[in-house]
């Protein structure tokens, strides 16, 4: 059924759906990437996709077909240039509710242990860095670091961030209800959103997290402030106790039991 015409093109309602689900999608691309690197060449692969379209429609073969030779090198050299921006949309693509499965840390206790934690790293102004496993599995971070496979405590996420601990300088993972390792080694992001006051720590937490749908509690040995990271950003920059309870609830889904 055709809606109107526009010169010599006839608009049919298929084709109104199809540009709102096209734009919709570029839109969604773009607002993704667009605290990155990769923010700016998809812009440019944008508008060479729209040159191309008008290009074909006024018949101008020469530059048509000149576009479309810059086209196809343009895509292959986004996709090498930025394989770990893309790894990142698949796998937030994979995190949506529609297509993630109910995700269960398995212990109140062990989430409380957390918050306790972090709150008395903060009083201190321990810089610290632990990282909640979810679906990715995150084994090759914890074979670089110290094993433990020990019950998640407190006390135990103090002594691991104590400055004179061999171990505090690098990243604790948590796997339901055990710490799974400590002294692991993240990869550092090079997003621009992270501020300039910000340490290494927090390049970690967005690093790890753009790899994976890890979520990440980073305590701040300047400043003593709690932030979270997950999706390759920061969720929230500075936490109290009931603030950090409630996202971590929110977040991940704990069972009444242990």
């Amino acid at each position: 059924m055709t809606l109107f015409k526009f010169g010599f093109l006839s608009i049919t309602l298929i084709d109104v759906i199809d540009i709102i689900l096209v734009t919709w999608i570029f839109y969604k691309v773009y607002q993704y990437f667009r605290e990155t690197r990769a923010g700016q060449m998809l812009i440019g692969l944008i508008i060479l996709f729209i040159s191309s379209f008008l290009f074909n429609t006024l018949g101008l073969s020469a530059m048509s077909w000149l576009i479309n030779q810059i086209q196809t090198v343009w895509v292959v050299a986004f996709v090498i240039l930025f394989q770990p921006e893309i790894r990142r949309l698949l796998i937030y693509i994979g995190q949506t509710r529609f297509f993630q499965r109910i995700f269960m840390m398995g212990s109140s206790r062990s989430l409380e242990a957390v918050v306790e934690a972090a709150l008395m790293l903060s009083g201190k102004k321990w810089g610290a860095l632990i990282v909640i496993q979810r679906e990715t599995g995150l084994r090759s971070y914890k074979e670089d670091g110290i094993q433990l496979k020990a019950e998640v405590s407190a006390p135990l996420l103090l002594s691991i961030f104590n400055p004179g601990s061999p171990m505090h300088d690098g990243a604790v993972i948590l796997q339901n209800t055990l710490v799974e390792a400590a002294g692991c080694i993240l990869p550092l992001t090079e997003s621009q959103m992270v501020l300039p006051e910000m340490g290494t720590r927090h390049r970690a937490a967005l690093g790890i997290t753009e790899e994976s749908d890890a979520i990440v509690v980073v305590v701040s040995e300047e400043r003593g402030t709690i932030s979270t990271a997950e999706s390759g950003r920061f969720t929230h920059l500075d936490l109290d106790e009931m603030a950090l309870r409630r996202y971590l609830n929110e977040r991940l889904f704990i069972s009444s039991g242990d």
